[in-house]
């Protein structure tokens, strides 16, 4: 079990602005906190915590690239945090993660981060594709994604590597090529976003002229099922699946991938795989009371697909969640 209290860091430091980035929208902060305001959601987190939980949990500074943020300002945030880091307090929080750009590492900061309790650094990757970096105006290289990582992870911290699907220029084929470059990285945890067109941005104007062609929503979730089976067959945890649903995003999308349920869209997808590449071995189908709404699909989807084929979804208690048992065989869903 993991936990993060998050500490969001609007767009500032970051010396680019990529063709689909509205940070301030997607963060839903407009407001660069300082550092008493950090401490104040710091603190009222470890207040309310108990000893037990707060083991497993991390201060994380998301939203921003937190590295390229002006240092002494950097600095104020992470002394906020360590002091709610053990040994500093009794029972204090396990560490600090945050978020930054592969090309805003360095061992000169990685020195810092490690002096002030940093456990986790994630790095914005979005894609390891060369053309889609320069076309979607990143500003750094898959180059810059793997030399970081390897210099991260050469520290001692735990790597994070973030990907998008579905960038401007990019193809189901790029899709697979940068999960696989992603896996090669060997980071702890992955978070998959589908890319979502936000009104603003230069990724609105593309799409509006034409120039930005989308696959299709059900490409989308096809590819994201078969990165679930991909990394976690490579031991590498999916922490995040699918944008945060955020009312601010929701007034400024015109088009993408975004969806409320979307990790829950990929699971129907998995446990349709699954169950069609057995459904030959028996008509009754049971799964863990806690999948039953994931297997029969978003707006019972699985069910209309498996209409003609006469099965049956059951509980099964004995189930833990992502398996299924069709007659004597059980069967992971990824």
């Amino acid at each position: 079990m993991h936990n993060n209290i998050s500490v969001f860091i609007p767009h500032i430091g970051c010396p680019h602005k990529c063709t689909f980035c509205d940070q301030r929208t997607i963060s839903g902060a407009v407001h660069a906190p300082t550092a008493d305001e950090a401490e104040a959601i710091i603190r009222g987190a470890y207040e309310y915590m108990s000893p037990e939980k707060r083991r497993v949990t991390e201060i994380a500074f998301f939203g921003g690239s937190f590295t390229a943020v002006p240092r002494e300002y950097m600095l104020s945030l992470l002394a906020a945090a360590k002091n709610y880091l053990s040994p500093a307090r009794e029972d204090g929080f396990y560490g600090i993660r945050l978020s930054t750009r592969p090309d805003c590492i360095n061992e000169e900061i990685l020195d810092i981060l490690k002096e002030n309790g940093v456990t986790a650094i994630e790095l914005g990757s979005q894609s390891m594709s060369d053309r889609v970096l320069a076309l979607n105006e990143r500003g750094h290289t898959a180059d810059d994604t793997i030399k970081s990582s390897a210099l991260i992870k050469s520290c001692g911290f735990e790597l994070g590597l973030q990907m998008m699907v579905g960038l401007y220029g990019s193809s189901p084929e790029d899709e697979l090529f940068t999960m696989e470059k992603i896996a090669e990285c060997a980071p702890a945890t992955v978070r998959i976003y589908p890319t979502a067109v936000i009104e603003g941005t230069k990724l609105a104007e593309l799409y509006r002229s034409g120039a930005y062609k989308l696959f299709g929503f059900d490409e989308c979730v096809r590819l994201c099922a078969e990165m679930t089976k991909y990394f976690r067959r490579r031991g590498i945890r999916i922490i995040r699946m699918g944008l945060h649903a955020e009312k601010s995003l929701e007034e400024k999308y015109i088009a993408g991938y975004y969806h409320p349920a979307f990790a829950e869209i990929v699971r129907s997808e998995l446990f349709r795989q699954c169950i069609a590449a057995h459904i030959g071995e028996g008509k009754d189908i049971y799964v863990s009371p806690r999948d039953i709404s994931a297997a029969l699909g978003h707006k019972r989807s699985n069910a209309a697909f498996f209409a003609d084929s006469d099965i049956s979804i059951s509980p099964d208690e004995k189930l833990e969640r992502g398996y299924v048992r069709i007659g004597e065989n059980i069967y992971s869903i990824a």
